[in-house]
Parts: structure tokens; sequence; C-alpha cells
């Protein structure tokens, strides 16, 4: 059984950086992403990773969030991370991890995806 579980989020001043994971256990797969889902707003993808270390980004991210994976044998090791930096107001979000065991590309596109997390939450002020 799959399970992905976040972790890191928190508040911080515009400007920061904040680390996320998620810890993907049973599951050592090809496609693992981030969304994100601020107030009032859709839920988007925002970055992407494979098992060839093939990264994608959103726009709105790129050049300031690096996403990146553990790939362990041991499938209750596998991790996701993300690190992100320069942050502003508008990164205040809710912050999903999301997997696919085989979708390639590796592309954070929402109904692509097999298992999510619930979630964490990330707020900056400025």
């Amino acid at each position: 059984q799959v399970q992905l579980v976040e972790a890191g989020g928190g508040s911080v001043q515009a400007g920061g950086s904040l680390r996320l994971s998620c810890k993907a256990s049973g599951f050592n797969g090809y496609c693992m992403t981030w969304f994100r889902q601020a107030p009032g707003q859709r839920r988007g993808g925002i970055a992407s990773i494979d098992s060839d270390v093939a990264t994608h980004y959103d726009d709105s991210v790129k050049g300031r969030f690096i996403v990146s994976r553990d790939n362990a044998r041991d499938k209750s090791k596998n991790k996701l991370y993300l690190q992100m930096n320069s942050l502003t107001p508008e990164d205040t979000a809710m912050y999903y991890c999301a997997a696919a065991e085989y979708n390639d590309p590796c592309f954070s596109i929402e109904l692509e995806m097999e298992y999510w997390g619930k979630g964490t939450l990330v707020t900056i002020s400025s």
C-alpha cells in the first residue's frame, strides 16, 4: 500500500527558505511531483522529477525551487524533497506531493497522479 506523507511546512518571512519533504512508503515508481493550492485557487502542479532525475518546473517557481528525490531499494524509504528559496507571499499555499508509477513523461498533471499526500501548509508573510 502506498502512503505519501508531507512534512516541513511552516511560516516564514518573504525572502526566506523552506525545505519540504515527502515520505513515500510503498512507492518506488517513476514519477514524483509537487502541487500546491493557494486559498481560493485551484490546485496546480509546480515541480516534477522522474527516476532518471529529469526535472520540470512551472514558470512560477523556476529558478527558486529545486525538486529532488531519494530512490531507495527499500520501498519504505523513498523520499521526495522541495527546496524553496526566495519565498514570496504568493507562495502561500497547501503543498501536496503526488506520484505515479509509470507516468512518462513525468509532468505534474493532476489527473495523471495515482497517489496523493494530505498536504503541508506553507505561509509566507511580507
